[in-house]
């Protein structure tokens, strides 16, 4: 497991365990929350971890249901983990929600599946490109500055936690090789980009593969990054124009994995697929 674990992934698993010893203890969340005098909806927020519950609410719900010391002390600390802040929580406010779950289940992933069809993906960004990048989608989306400011500062913090972390996440990547050619900025920015990609490509944990424009594409869909957890299931992240969404269905999830298997077949070699990005370099001189 990295150790850059996250409380967003502890949160989900105390929800989920403390919904199992309920469901043992052969109570409805309705009863549940008649005993304590909260809200239905209060017991359901926790068990599905929308909401952060307080030392004494998981003290109360573990009394109801009879856990014994053990394992309870093992809840309480995981509950101590799951209200520990990373680093993504000094953005909340300027960050769609489905996003900020992603940053959180990233953080504790063992390894990543991404598949990019047009821009750069942002771990592996300049902060030039990214900026241009931003600047484009403002013009279209009309973003107010501060906001573009404060994506801008996320893709930078997430590059260093994720890639500068003492045991980084293992990442597997194919790019469409169009994405090489989309200008975002000068030719400045995007010599300096592909020269980035070069240079990722080389560290021990990526595995980055270009899918030729020539070559068969064999799936038609939007980016799409699939995420592998320590005991709890994967995750599929599905990039949007104003935000993204989660996919945590195990049938769909899987359906993704094996697309992306798929991707890699049609794809470059890793070393074939450096050899073509710095090629690529030549053409925005």
């Amino acid at each position: 497991m990295p150790d850059h674990g996250s409380p967003t992934v502890r949160r989900r698993r105390l929800g989920q365990e403390l919904r199992r010893l309920r469901e043992r203890a052969d109570l409805t969340g309705e009863q549940v929350a008649s005993r304590l005098g909260w809200s239905a909806a209060k017991v359901s927020r926790i068990e599905t971890a929308r909401t952060a519950p307080r030392g004494a609410d998981v003290e109360a719900l573990l009394v109801i249901y009879m856990v014994d010391s053990d394992q309870r002390q093992e809840l309480l600390s995981l509950h101590r983990d799951a209200a520990r802040k990373g680093w993504w929580e000094d953005y909340r406010d300027s960050l769609p929600k489905e996003y900020t779950t992603f940053l959180g289940l990233e953080a504790e992933a063992t390894a990543a599946r991404d598949w990019e069809p047009q821009v750069v993906p942002g771990l592996f960004q300049t902060e030039a490109y990214v900026r241009a990048m931003m600047e484009s989608g403002q013009r279209s989306t009309l973003e107010a500055p501060g906001g573009v400011r404060s994506r801008i500062e996320v893709r930078m913090a997430r590059q260093e936690a994720i890639l500068m972390a003492e045991s980084p996440l293992a990442l597997s990547v194919v790019l469409e090789e169009s994405v090489l050619l989309r200008r975002f900025g000068d030719d400045e920015v995007m010599r300096e980009q592909l020269g980035r990609l070069v240079e990722v490509s080389e560290l021990p944990n990526v595995q980055l593969r270009v899918l030729p424009m020539d070559a068969e594409h064999p799936i038609n869909t939007g980016s799409f990054c699939h995420l592998k957890l320590p005991n709890f299931h994967d995750v599929v992240y599905l990039e949007a124009l104003l935000g993204g969404r989660l996919v945590e269905d195990e049938t769909i999830v899987y359906r993704y994995e094996v697309a992306f298997d798929y991707l890699e077949t049609k794809a470059l070699d890793v070393e074939a697929s450096r050899d073509l990005i710095a090629r690529t370099i030549n053409r925005w001189r």
